[in-house]
């Protein structure tokens, strides 16, 4: 069952791990305000996404600066009083440089943190919703697909309508509208820590994407093959513009239109033999400013996609 509605709490959080020469430890966080240990997490602020909410509350309870891996899925729970609550989590490597870096401080909230094997942090885990959470995590670090790169698709944000417009269809801008949605979803598209942000040569969709370049400091680097010009044209340059990303292996950012997305998700599906079920040429339908993160095994590029998942702007 999926909760919704006003009466949620939304809140999230991530498994931070990394790798020693001893096998993978996880990071617990001893809570002095609640007596317990748990997994780093917290309430969705107004005007947030989940992902967003993630980066920051890992960064505001432990002093990690992080970026999100896959999905571990979400629980839910009733809190005292009858409100409902939905906790979305994430796994999340931790580089030694993030480390070396942090700037936690014991407070109120977090009186520590600590490194555990994962058999540990499972026992020292003061909440069952917490262990299955980990659980997840294992079963991937089993199947050696917890490390990954996103490939990220974003449509881009709402645009003056063709029949509105008088000059060619690539030169369309944004709405108002438009802009404040790009505005609103670059936060939760920079919570993966894109490397490469490559987008359409259309007027909507460099406009779309500048927002994600602002808060990251990367170049945008313009590709006809991901533009609708080029799919009308046909020629194949979708497919050559998605091998090209799954051969790089690093996170990226691709900004394309409503009837170009879906043939980007059937060619990473194809490249990494994927079935093309239905929930995934879902994830091809997207709204104006919504994106579509497909996870890609690091170690296993051809093997098939890790997870997938879908969000956009705190509104649309």
């Amino acid at each position: 069952m999926t909760l919704t509605g006003p009466a949620v709490v939304q809140a999230a959080g991530a498994v931070c791990w990394r790798e020693t020469p001893t096998g993978i430890e996880l990071l617990v966080i001893h809570r002095g305000d609640h007596a317990d240990v748990s997994i780093p997490k917290g309430k969705v602020d107004p005007g947030e996404t989940p992902p967003q909410t993630a980066v920051r509350e890992i960064a505001e309870e432990t002093g990690l600066a992080i970026a999100l891996g896959a999905p571990l899925g979400s629980t839910e729970y009733t809190m005292p009083g009858g409100r409902e609550k939905i906790v979305h989590y994430w796994s999340a490597e931790v580089s030694d440089e993030a480390i070396a870096g942090s700037t936690f401080v014991p407070n109120k909230e977090v009186a520590s943190v600590e490194w555990l094997s994962v058999k540990a942090a499972r026992a020292a885990l003061s909440y069952d919703l917490d262990r299955d959470v980990l659980d997840r995590f294992s079963a991937r670090a089993k199947a050696r697909t917890i490390r990954t790169f996103p490939i990220i698709v974003l449509r881009h944000g709402r645009a003056v309508p063709p029949a509105s417009w008088d000059g060619p269809d690539a030169t369309r801008p944004l709405l108002h509208r438009g802009l404040e949605q790009s505005r609103n979803v670059a936060p939760a598209i920079a919570a993966w820590a894109p490397e490469k942000l490559i987008s359409s040569t259309a007027a909507r969709c460099l406009a779309t994407i500048e927002p994600v370049a602002v808060l990251t400091g990367l170049p945008v680097k313009q590709s006809t093959g991901i533009s609708q010009d080029a799919w009308e044209d046909g020629g194949g340059r979708v497919h050559k513009a998605v091998r090209k990303r799954l051969a790089a292996g690093v996170s990226a950012v691709l900004c394309s239109h409503g009837p170009v997305i879906p043939e980007i998700i059937a060619e990473t599906a194809a490249l990494t033999n994927t079935p093309l079920d239905a929930p995934l040429r879902r994830a091809g339908m997207l709204s104006t400013s919504e994106f579509t993160v497909m996870h890609v095994s690091s170690e296993h590029p051809d093997a098939p996609l890790v997870a997938v998942e879908t969000h956009g702007p705190a509104f649309l």
